[in-house]
């Protein structure tokens, strides 16, 4: 049976071209996931006509806002409009259950006097270690991003299939695990030829193609910069509303 990974939102923190935040959507036999889900995430969704209703679990690989702050609004919508009583896990990396309410607080202040009618899992993610999340095995890699943010890189298995993603991180060493006999990897690229703390840009990935022995490459998260030489990059490039099929 196929899986498949629907780009929800490609963009960058700032929208770059009228892109929404980052969030992929994946599909498979028992299973509907999203890997991250960035502040305008549920927009994004109802532009693809897909209910978040029936989304089973979010898997988030750092803590900023564009990959994680659209968790408060599909809580907050799922407890009052659309009524959930599907399951929900929510899993991340280290923190992820203690500082998502935080943050929920933070967007959506006084919310925490809704208490949900369906089963809702926080999950943290130990580092370069498996985790069993239902039929999904998921492992993170340490990543260089904003250290505050807990940041990181995932792998996960499902379906016989293999689906990596760098998350915002500069080249580290684990890339090349992460990324080894993947199925799809999703590799973001946040400028051409600039160079950015703690982001790859396209020089990076030119420099580590052979590194990366994955199957299929994607890049994602681009600036305006990128966005203007895409024409001149050979790699497969990602755009909202985009399906993949593995």
């Amino acid at each position: 049976m196929s899986v498949t990974v629907t780009v929800v939102g490609s963009g960058d923190s700032f929208g770059s071209g009228g892109r929404f935040h980052t969030c992929f959507l994946v599909d498979a036999p028992g299973i509907r996931f999203c890997i991250d889900f960035g502040a305008s995430s549920l927009i994004a969704l109802q532009r693809l006509g897909i209910p978040h209703n029936t989304i089973d679990a979010v898997l988030l690989t750092h803590l900023h806002g564009d990959h994680c702050g659209g968790i408060p609004f599909l809580l907050v919508d799922a407890m009052l409009a659309a009524k959930r009583t599907r399951p929900l896990t929510i899993a991340g990396p280290r923190e992820t259950t203690a500082r998502m309410p935080a943050i929920s607080a933070a967007l959506m202040p006084g919310a925490h006097v809704m208490q949900p009618k369906f089963p809702l899992t926080y999950r943290d993610l130990e580092v370069l270690t498996p985790h069993a999340l239902g039929p999904l095995v998921v492992t993170t890699f340490p990543a260089v991003h904003t250290r505050e943010t807990n940041p990181t890189s995932l792998r996960v298995e499902v379906a016989g299939k293999t689906i990596a993603y760098t998350g915002d991180s500069e080249w580290t060493e684990h890339m090349p695990r992460l990324a080894a006999d993947a199925d799809l990897l999703i590799a973001e690229c946040y400028f051409y030829a600039k160079s950015v703390r703690f982001h790859l840009n396209y020089p990076d990935i030119v420099a580590h193609r052979g590194a990366w022995a994955a199957k299929r490459v994607l890049l994602t998260h681009f600036s305006t910069e990128m966005l203007a030489n895409l024409d001149r990059v050979t790699e497969a490039c990602a755009h909202d509303g985009l399906v993949v099929t593995l």
